[in-house]
């Protein structure tokens, strides 16, 4: 069964309406249909959902999922945003709204001195690697994922997302020429960093995502995580889901044959499709 939990829309930095995504995920024979907008309650900017529309975006995705019962299933959900001491990916935090699932993600490596966006610009990466960490890629590639096992750790949320997200600038592995040269993920450190990350993961006992979105979008030729990163989560048993991080309608199901098969060669043999009243629900390849 085909589904997606990671889908963004208008309301934050999407192209298409929900019902435009709805319209492709029947089209594209879709079981379910998750919609995740950007958020950081109490706070905002331009690329997630403003603090006003959260009432309508909660309303027209349910509107919209009772108007095609029986054709898909369509869950509501945020992609929350987790900066230590700002804002959460809780379902305590996002509590009335009652939201279905909600992914917890790391965009912004903060520390005290700042924070820089992990998926910015390169140049926006390297200004933030000398502004806050002395000029140390492996600085900040360790915070970043220090950060990811602190939100893992206070939980509350159901899938993480992308959990390498800090490799989408890196040129030595996204298999493109244009990014950064920042980091080896073959050396010692950075892989102890992705062991204890898979960990923790396995701890908190969250689905972990296959998102295939920055393949879509030309800055990576594979999905996060790693096959490195994803052997160790099936060693650890950690439930998967299959995502596109999609901002474009017609992304919605980009590249989930290849992430499939690379769930295959990991050992996988199921994934979760649905989250029924908060709990996952799985289908076999």
């Amino acid at each position: 069964m085909k589904s997606n939990f990671h889908t963004h829309t208008t309301f934050c930095d999407g192209r298409n309406s929900i019902e435009e995504n709805v319209e492709e995920a029947i089209e594209l024979g879709f079981g379910t249909l998750g919609f995740s907008g950007h958020a950081m309650l109490p706070f905002t900017d331009d690329w997630h959902i403003k603090n006003e529309k959260f009432g309508e975006y909660c309303g027209k995705i349910r509107e919209v999922g009772l108007k095609n019962s029986g054709k898909l299933n369509i869950r509501l959900g945020f992609e929350a945003d987790f900066i230590p001491g700002i804002t959460e990916p809780t379902f305590q935090a996002y509590g009335k709204f009652a939201p279905d699932f909600i992914i917890g993600s790391v965009h912004f490596v903060y520390d005290a001195k700042g924070f820089f966006e992990a998926d910015g610009s390169a140049r926006s990466i390297l200004d933030g690697i000398e502004r806050f960490h002395a000029g140390s890629a492996k600085n900040a590639v360790i915070r970043y994922f220090e950060q990811e096992r602190e939100m893992l750790e206070r939980g509350g949320f159901s899938i993480i997302g992308h959990a390498d997200l800090i490799r989408k600038s890196n040129i030595k592995s996204n298999g493109l020429k244009k990014g950064l040269d920042f980091f080896d993920e073959g050396e010692t450190w950075y892989r102890e960093q992705i062991r204890l990350t898979a960990d923790a993961i396995k701890k908190a006992g969250v689905v972990a995502e296959i998102n295939t979105g920055a393949m879509a979008r030309g800055n990576m030729k594979t999905p996060y995580p790693s096959p490195e990163f994803l052997s160790l989560l099936r060693e650890r048993n950690v439930p998967i889901t299959i995502d596109s991080d999609a901002h474009d309608a017609k992304d919605l199901d980009f590249a989930f044959r290849e992430a499939e098969m690379l769930a295959r060669e990991a050992g996988y043999t199921e994934t979760v499709t649905d989250f029924l009243k908060g709990e996952p629900s799985f289908s076999r390849f």
